[in-house]
């Protein structure tokens, strides 16, 4: 397994700011051998406009400095989405997700995460609610239509659990993922996302050979909001049994820290932290 840094995890890379050359150097002191790129909109340092002569001085910075570009995120799904309210949305939002494989291909990534759409989003509390049967119609049509560009550029993609009210249990995502019949379509599991309503564990040794990218975050019970994500080793996600699957799966790419939101104060800190403790709980393998 690879152990990799999402850019949120630095300062500027949540706001898209964060050159991308500068995140991989950042990441490579602190001891990661790979980086978690976000795709932000068109404008940003690194954008759905991201030139080919951008991905390709990614690409040679990342192999001067050995580490791997595995995976890509994106944050552009929380503001529209294949599941969307209405057909500009999801038009809008396929597009992108096109954009993105073309971008994740240029990259050598072998999984773009996408969030295929959203029954809530539980910090936009003025958003409507969407009906579940409608975000899972119209994400299903979306990802269709998307498999041939994935496949054209090499790139999975990599379907997250997160608080969207959708997919909320290991065989309700096997249900969605399997419909396509697809190597093009996997789960991308966040392994403290799913705490609260589930064992990650459990979710990945039930979703098995679907699993093409996996976040470690951590994250307490007790709080129950997005204030319960800590530091690694600092909740109640069972690490040990979380390498025990990850090995009886055969899992062998990016297990990639996203570590948001940054410190207030010397937020390089928390990706020092998470570095140690990544080496800690990789050494639990069994």
């Amino acid at each position: 397994m690879v152990k990799s840094l999402n850019v949120w995890s630095l300062p500027g890379g949540l706001e898209g700011s964060l050159d991308p050359v500068e995140a991989l150097r950042t990441a490579a002191v602190h001891g990661f051998r790979g980086v978690e790129l976000a795709v932000g909109p068109a404008g940003s340092a690194f954008g759905t406009d991201a030139p080919a002569s951008q991905c390709a001085a990614i690409v040679e910075e990342a192999a001067r400095l050995g580490l791997a570009l595995d995976s890509v995120a994106s944050g552009l799904y929380w503001g529209r989405s294949l599941g969307d309210a209405t057909a500009d949305a999801r038009r809008g939002a396929f597009e992108d997700l096109v954009a993105m494989l073309e971008i994740a291909g240029r990259l050598g990534a072998k999984t773009l995460l996408v969030i295929p759409g959203a029954v809530d989003v539980f910090f936009q509390p003025s958003r409507p609610a969407l009906p579940y049967e409608h975000v899972w119609r119209h994400a299903t049509e979306g990802l269709r239509e998307a498999i041939p560009h994935a496949e054209r550029h090499g790139v999975r993609i990599g379907i997250e659990n997160v608080w969207n009210r959708f997919l909320l249990s290991p065989h309700e995502t096997a249900t969605f993922l399997d419909q396509f019949a697809s190597r093009w379509v996997g789960a991308y599991v966040d392994v403290a996302n799913l705490l609260p309503f589930g064992h990650p564990g459990d979710w990945l040794r039930t979703l098995g050979h679907r699993v093409v990218g996996v976040h470690f975050k951590d994250f307490r019970r007790s709080v129950g909001t997005a204030d319960g994500f800590v530091d690694l080793l600092e909740g109640d996600v069972d690490w040990p049994d979380v390498v025990s699957a990850l090995s009886e799966i055969g899992y062998t790419g990016p297990v990639v820290a996203e570590m948001i939101p940054l410190y207030r104060h010397a937020p390089i800190v928390r990706v020092a932290n998470a570095s140690r403790a990544m080496d800690a709980i990789l050494a639990m393998r069994p």
